[in-house]
């Protein structure tokens, strides 16, 4: 996937830029009201008794390895439904057990990942009290760059970001840019994103902050803006949505077997039939997304189409998607899906000679070629947000620009 049909070298450096930030914290949430809070025993506490959960280790199992019995393991529960939460856990989690020098059991802590920690402690009226701690990584700003070759994947992973940043770059440019058709051996992308650190050691990437992508010599930019409502989005340095009313492709990892085309010969019925979609040719069972927020208007057979789905998208613009092998659980017609959500999987039902995705984009009930129709855009920033909008993301756009240019030096020189 994202391919370009032809090879040239590879071409990018790495820079990590700093920034000042709060040391590593912790931060407890109280699950408890804390009107009703009672102080934990203060008996002197032996060291931690740690786990690490394999498969088929049992809570049960896993309090006796640590010298308890299940009566303790009942008490910890208790009639607490958040407390509950103990009993689902999963192999490479780490549980750890602390002792009084009484050997009674005062506390638990269930490490759900290197942030995030479910904490019970013993309090003086014998119950266990819920809390869950969160660790706030160090923050620092990392630079990558990377010119295609081969694949966006792979230049990608040359710049050293994960996949799924790849996927995130992809998601960003995704309405302007058909990852599948557009990218050419030469295209170009430049970003700057957030690198967590728990203990001075690097736990993962974090978000894309703002990133150029250079398609066929044409420059795309955008830039993340966290919004009052609380969203977070990506926009143009001018404040227009990067998110389309529709993506360009219900199927990731695929590729289109046949276009829109008003003379094609029909592969099953051999005359010549207008085909007024595009087919996108994917293994049996690859997720089929809905490409705009809409309402199923039907759902279930449909002649040739075989299992098909219609979404109407307000009151002028549809989209059908068939050949479906099966559809995604608890839809049925008259369900309200969103942007991006699973609505079936690719089979070969109707009038199909293999798996594949038949797409059509109707406006007002005609079919319109889903490849070149004008996609409208998605809400700007509203106007009384943009000030804020300007002075959050002038930072990581001059920054950017910076660096891009001494980018553009060196790719051209």
């Amino acid at each position: 996937m994202f391919s370009p049909s032809e090879k040239v070298n590879a071409n990018r450096t790495y820079i990590t830029i700093p920034l000042d930030k709060p040391e590593i914290s912790l931060s407890e949430k109280h699950m408890t009201d804390p009107k009703q809070h009672i102080k934990p025993a203060t008996l002197n506490e032996q060291p931690w008794n740690t786990f690490t959960i394999k498969q088929g280790n049992t809570l049960s199992s896993l309090f006796s390895n640590a010298g308890f019995n299940d009566k303790t393991m009942y008490e910890v529960i208790g009639k607490n439904r958040q407390n509950k939460q103990i009993t689902n856990i999963y192999p490479g989690e780490k549980i750890s057990f602390l002792s009084n020098n009484q050997q009674q059991l005062s506390s638990i802590k269930l490490a759900r990942s290197p942030i995030e920690s479910l904490l019970f402690t013993k309090q003086l009226d014998g119950h266990f009290e819920h809390k869950i701690i969160t660790r706030q990584p160090e923050v620092q700003i990392a630079y990558a760059e990377g010119k295609i070759d081969s694949s966006l994947f792979l230049a990608g992973d040359k710049a050293g970001l994960s996949q799924a940043q790849i996927m995130e770059l992809a998601t960003i440019f995704g309405w302007d840019i058909d990852f599948i058709l557009d990218i050419r051996s030469g295209d170009q992308f430049n970003l700057i994103y957030e690198e967590l650190y728990l203990d001075g050691e690097k736990y993962k990437n974090g978000k894309i902050l703002a990133a150029n992508f250079f398609n066929q010599g044409k420059e795309y930019s955008a830039v993340l803006f966290h919004q009052k409502d609380g969203s977070s989005n990506y926009f143009t340095p001018e404040g227009k949505s990067m998110r389309k009313a529709f993506i360009r492709t219900p199927v990731d990892f695929a590729r289109i077997s046949s276009r829109f085309s008003l003379n094609r010969k029909h592969p099953v019925l051999h005359r010549i039939r207008a085909h007024k979609g595009t087919d996108y040719a994917a293994a049996r069972g690859t997720p089929i997304k809905a490409t705009g927020d809409g309402k199923i208007s039907h759902l279930g057979r449909k002649g040739g189409y075989g299992r098909a789905v219609v979404i109407q998208h307000g009151q002028s613009i549809s989209t059908l998607y068939a050949h479906m092998s099966r559809y995604a659980k608890g839809l049925k017609k008259g369900s309200r899906v969103k942007q991006g959500q699973i609505i079936g999987y690719i089979g070969s039902s109707g009038l199909a000679t293999g798996p594949h995705l038949h797409y059509e984009f109707r406006v007002n009930g005609v079919q319109r070629d889903s490849l070149k129709v004008k996609l409208p855009h998605a809400r700007p920033i509203p106007k009384d947000e943009l000030i804020s909008f300007k002075l959050e993301t002038s930072t990581y756009l001059a920054q950017l620009s910076t660096f891009n240019s001494s980018f553009q030096l060196a790719v051209n020189h």
